[in-house]
């Protein structure tokens, strides 16, 4: 009777010692070193030497600059609007709110040229909203610092919205019902008792909208151009000296790099807790 139980536990117990069947060590292998390869290449083709050199030349910290405060006012903008977004997304009960979602996650898969090209149809000169706005006030946005920011939130927010949208139906809803019998309003439920369950989550999509931002470029070149000190960020500047000197561009890359495994461990503990 207990020969069957234990030949069915063998069969889904995995090969070897390592507990992964050795049928899938090698493409695992193959698809480890295709992508730990070219950051390892990056690591050892770094100029060490000279790096610091190379880290404060006028453009490098002109696009540095430019790449934290468009990034930080991107991720604040999406703060600000995304979070509100989010909780309609996740607990109202409005009609066509599958199609709202999936509407404001298209620049999650959206090509960011098409992204940039997107918003110069809206919002340049010419645009829907960019024309009459051009020719009642004279603001233009295109190939501003005012561009670049608008860009990376476009590109960006996404990530802020499914992060708080998940852990806003994740939250235990019983404290809010609560709150509620005790006499607190919904502003005052959302403020003490909501934002905090979801900080987490709120967090963790701040990062995420943080690091998109910080490393977008296709958007930015097509709605904001390349100019110095106004609209060239680090990746545009990676994208300039990898013609005209490499060294910068590694340099300016391995900040990116760190940016990201930065990144990482800040959400470390966020997908430790979902494992």
């Amino acid at each position: 009777m207990n020969a069957p139980v234990s030949v069915r536990q063998s069969r889904s117990q995995p090969d070897g010692a390592t507990g992964v069947p050795a049928i899938l060590l090698i493409p695992a292998a193959i698809a480890v070193a295709f992508l730990v390869l070219p950051l390892a290449a990056l690591l050892v083709r770094a100029p060490w030497s000279t790096l610091g050199s190379l880290l404060s030349t006028p453009e490098v910290r002109d696009a540095l600059r430019l790449s934290v405060v468009s990034a930080s006012l991107a991720t604040l903008i999406s703060l600000v609007v995304g979070v509100p977004l989010a909780w309609v997304l996740a607990r109202s009960q409005i009609r066509g709110r599958g199609v709202l979602r999936a509407l404001v996650t298209v620049p999650l898969v959206l090509p960011p040229v098409v992204g940039g090209v997107a918003l110069l149809l809206a919002l340049g000169r010419r645009g829907v909203l960019g024309e009459p706005l051009y020719s009642a006030t004279g603001v233009s946005f295109p190939f501003t610092t005012t561009a670049v920011v608008l860009a990376q939130t476009f590109v960006a927010m996404p990530f802020l919205i499914i992060s708080v949208e998940g852990s806003l139906r994740a939250a235990d809803r019983r404290y809010e019902d609560a709150a509620a019998t005790l006499g607190a309003g919904r502003a005052m439920t959302f403020r003490r008792v909501t934002l905090p369950l979801i900080a987490p989550g709120v967090a963790a999509g701040a990062v995420l909208c943080w690091a998109r931002a910080l490393g977008e470029f296709g958007a930015t070149i097509t709605f904001a151009g390349n100019f110095p000190g106004t609209t060239r960020t680090m990746t545009l500047q990676v994208y300039l000296a990898l013609e005209t000197d490499p060294d910068a561009a590694i340099a300016l890359s391995l900040v990116l790099l760190a940016v990201s495994i930065l990144t990482l461990g800040l959400l470390r503990d966020r997908w430790l807790m979902r494992t």
